[in-house]
């Protein structure tokens, strides 16, 4: 592996609820309990924030803060891109997951007709746009901005001249619309989502492993079977939602925990696979939420033990 950069964005104004800007601090907490160095081992990179746009009137109910959050992503698209100029690894710790379409853009920006392969290991499909978004909230948006998805069959808002500006920045934030390409996703996890995302999954035939399927053919058949599908991509994105843990048996600790999801080392196998390919250039973590954490640190802990537990090994 390149040599490892932290990007700490502690930026949660794509997200409904407050405190995931907290979450960087809580794994270094986690760090130090469990006497791990890891955070003085690696250099790192402070992304400035715009999270005193909370306190702003929210003007767009369906796309809440968006003009805050394509600052943010372009500001964590500079810092990323500014490890891969250097031939280094970036390990990107986020609070929210709209971070994702700042990191995805650098990727795209620096070899912009290369196949970029997006592993995106979440409860949730992030497909809404600011036109077909129930909750306005842009971190369940991410995943179609890098497609370059509108999801006008689908809409619900109506999107005035302001949304759409920022939406088409965000959408093109690579230079070049769509980002990634459907055939180049894969999902694991997903088991909270609206049924206009299952259409659009279903549509554009994204490999998609349910939770449920999971359960049923075994994680490491859909691993293999996955892996192969991807094998012709020439490097791989992961990006880790916390909430694709079971939120009853690891922690509550995220924005939207959902039940029935993966076992912290089940996590790590996904991850192990990926890196055993070579091809992974970028891994972003998000969403670890400490003040919705009902065991204290929880989440933060067995986010560590995940990332410590791939990086450096």
């Amino acid at each position: 592996m390149k040599p490892i950069v932290i990007l700490k964005n502690r930026s949660d104004i794509g997200a409904e609820t407050r405190g995931s800007d907290m979450g960087i601090d809580a794994l270094e907490v986690a760090a130090i309990n469990a006497g791990n160095d890891f955070f003085k081992r690696y250099p790192h990179i402070d992304i400035e924030t715009h999270n005193d746009s909370v306190y702003d009137k929210v003007k767009h109910t369906f796309a809440k803060r968006i003009h805050s959050v394509t600052r943010q992503c372009e500001r964590v698209k500079r810092g990323v891109s500014s490890i891969l100029e250097k031939s280094q690894f970036p390990l990107v710790l986020s609070g929210d997951h709209s971070s994702a379409i700042g990191t995805i853009a650098a990727l795209k920006s620096l070899s912009p007709n290369a196949r970029l392969g997006v592993v995106w290991i979440d409860a949730h499909a992030d497909l809404h746009s600011p036109y077909s978004s129930p909750s306005g909230n842009i971190h369940g948006m991410s995943v179609a901005a890098c497609l370059g998805l509108d999801n006008q069959e689908h809409k619900i808002n109506q999107v005035d001249q302001h949304v759409m500006r920022d939406w088409e920045i965000l959408k093109g934030l690579g230079g070049i619309q769509p980002m990634i390409y459907p055939e180049d996703l894969i999902y694991f996890g997903p088991r909270s989502t609206e049924d206009q995302e299952e259409e659009i999954i279903r549509d554009l035939g994204i490999t998609c492993y349910w939770m449920h399927e999971i359960h049923y053919r075994s994680l490491e058949s859909c691993l293999a079977e996955g892996l192969s599908k991807m094998s012709d991509v020439d490097y791989f994105y992961i990006s880790f939602d916390v909430d694709a843990f079971d939120c009853d048996y690891v922690s509550d600790g995220t924005g939207y925990p959902v039940s029935d999801g993966f076992k912290i080392y089940e996590i790590i196998e996904i991850l192990e696979r990926f890196f055993d390919t070579s091809k992974v250039v970028a891994f972003e973590v998000c969403e670890i939420n400490p003040l919705l954490d009902t065991g204290g640190n929880d989440m933060a802990e067995a986010t560590f033990d995940v990332i410590s537990g791939v990086i450096g090994r």
